[in-house]
């Protein structure tokens, strides 16, 4: 299978890139576990169908020191019992924040407020910016179809 746009060598698309990438970045330096940002940004992949995405990170999760039962989990993580209640929290903000299409007024008060019980406000707005990035991410990814499967930890530093 090949991309049907190579959007890392396409100077236009190379640009948009880096700045994602870029507010990604910024993302590093928050207190938001690093875990939690993996699990978000699987959790988004999967609901967009993003195999790239579902590919980086599961990878960049299980170097983290994420288990493979929480990542097989990830799914249907309402099911599982090896979420904590923040992470919880933290994939139901997800799954509303990437389903906006779905639910008539956004993410509901009661999600925001379950994520707010859990995270303070530096850590709900590296949050939302997981989101919305991986998001972004994803969208470029499904359009040009880049292929899965291929991914080295690390690879875009």
């Amino acid at each position: 299978m090949q991309a049907r746009l190579d959007f890392l060598s396409n100077p236009v698309s190379a640009q948009a890139v880096k700045h994602i990438a870029t507010a990604g970045r910024a993302l590093t330096d928050s207190t938001l576990s690093a875990t939690t940002q993996e699990l978000v940004a699987l959790r988004a992949s999967q609901i967009n169908g993003c195999g790239f995405c579902v590919d980086i990170h599961t990878k960049e999760a299980t170097h983290a020191g994420e288990t493979q039962v929480r990542l097989h989990l990830v799914a249907t993580w309402r099911e599982a019992s090896v979420f904590t209640d923040a992470e919880r929290a933290a994939l139901e903000l997800a799954e509303e924040g990437t389903r906006i299409a779905d639910a008539a007024g956004g993410v509901s008060d009661e999600v925001w407020a379950n994520a707010a019980k859990h995270y303070d406000e530096d850590q709900l707005a590296a949050l939302v910016a997981v989101i919305a990035v991986i998001n972004a991410f994803n969208r470029m990814n499904v359009l040009t179809q880049r292929p899965a499967g291929e991914y080295q930890v690390g690879q875009f530093g």
